[in-house]
């Protein structure tokens, strides 16, 4: 069987490198779905962002199946805490033939996972940092288009024990992505291609939770394409990243050993030390999560993914977090922006005021404590810029996802 690069726009022309086998001609990956030889082992490669390699059969169903498109306005996120919960316990409005995924999206910390589950969703309900740890506990954002209902598991980055201690995390770091992956029937595995360490092997926590899962389906999603120049590139780390095997056959890109399975765990552990990547992803996608075209192409795999089961939520549900929960972590967001190296991490809220105005505005008064004296004044800034900054901006992105005008205030007190 062979493979194919599905395509959207703009194409970039590189070579892959020699396959494992020696033939005059052979057929190697497919790109722009026109089979693509080569002559003495050198081949073509038209790279598209958004492009991903997989099989003829999920090529033929998307080829034959309509893009489906929301012809309802976007679900946002309900202020009111009881009215919230309201909307969550309340019964699916699902059609007659209702379909439903559960995906769980994992990978080592900033692989930008919260920002891919963000651009599906279609709002800003998980926080986004360039620092590691942004996201702290699961989240569930849900995805309903049509006949069918999309369960995003946003988790926090893998991490270790000796890490958490060190840091003086919180254990949901540890717990929460190991029990989400139970309840997925999809695992999306992200790695950050534009940073060369993270891109050079899976981390050992992601090949533990593969290993620990071997009946779940996973797709392998290399992250932040465009910030890679020579695009060539992506091919050799897909090969690495997956042990030269996708969807059960192997890439003709380079040699690749698929290493040998150990019975007892602690033989399998010491295999997966040594081991790059992971054999068994069913699809590798290429793209930009920021890049709304590129997005849109994996949301449409997830739909021809979903299978017939019953929606879980109504379809005007768009996270399970309480309105207070986005609102902290959209301002925790802020924090890690502004503030420098470990002081953001040190730093506490308190929601003191939540109220609707009588014209329909929401008025927020949280307060942020900081633990020395030193944190407190960066916090506030010169004149108090900073924080006034910070409470500008994450009142502008709270009014998108409450579609209503936020007034927010932050007030800054030292922790006794």
């Amino acid at each position: 069987m062979a493979f194919r690069v599905f395509a959207r726009s703009v194409r970039f022309c590189g070579r892959l490198a020699a396959s494992a086998q020696k033939q005059s001609a052979s057929e190697g990956l497919f790109p722009g779905g026109a089979s693509c030889r080569g002559v003495e082992g050198r081949k073509g490669f038209v790279f598209v962002p958004a492009c991903f390699i997989t099989s003829e059969a999920f090529l033929t169903r998307l080829a034959n199946g309509a893009i489906l498109k929301a012809d309802a306005p976007l679900p946002s996120v309900l202020p009111n805490s009881g009215e919230h919960l309201s909307l969550l316990l309340r019964h699916p409005d699902q059609p007659a033939k209702s379909k439903v995924l559960k995906v769980a999206i994992i990978g080592s910390p900033n692989a930008g996972k919260s920002t891919l589950s963000n651009q599906l969703l279609g709002r800003k309900v998980f926080a986004v940092s360039k620092k590691v740890h942004t996201t702290r506990n699961r989240a569930m954002g849900v995805l309903t288009e049509g006949d069918t209902q999309i369960i995003l598991l946003d988790t926090p980055g893998l991490t270790t024990v000796s890490k958490v201690k060190r840091h003086q995390l919180e254990k949901s770091l540890l717990v929460d992505p190991w029990n989400t992956v139970k309840e997925a029937d999809l695992m999306v595995v992200m790695v950050d291609v534009a940073d060369r360490w993270m891109c050079s092997r899976l981390d050992f926590e992601v090949l533990k939770c593969l290993a620990q899962h071997p009946d779940t389906p996973a797709i392998l999603v290399l992250n932040k394409v465009d910030k890679v120049k020579a695009k060539d590139r992506l091919l050799d780390i897909t090969a690495v990243l997956t042990c030269g095997m996708v969807n059960g056959h192997k890439m003709r890109v380079r040699p690749v050993i698929k290493p040998p399975w150990a019975k007892k765990l602690k033989e399998q552990l010491k295999v997966l030390r040594s081991q790059l990547g992971w054999p068994h992803f069913k699809d590798v996608f290429m793209l930009s999560s920021v890049d709304s075209d590129d997005v849109e192409t994996l949301k449409t795999y997830f739909i021809t993914k979903a299978k017939t089961g019953s929606w879980k939520y109504h379809s005007e549900v768009l996270t399970d977090q309480s309105p207070e929960e986005v609102c902290t972590n959209l301002i925790r967001e802020k924090l890690l922006e502004y503030l420098p190296q470990e002081v953001p991490y040190a730093v506490t809220q308190s929601i003191e005021f939540w109220q609707e105005g009588e014209n329909g505005e929401l008025h927020i008064n949280v307060k942020l404590y900081a633990k020395k004296d030193t944190h407190m004044k960066m916090l506030i800034g010169t004149a108090g810029q900073v924080v006034a900054r910070m409470a500008q901006e994450a009142g502008e992105d709270l009014g998108r996802v409450f579609l209503r005008n936020i007034k927010l205030k932050l007030s800054v007190k030292l922790k006794t």
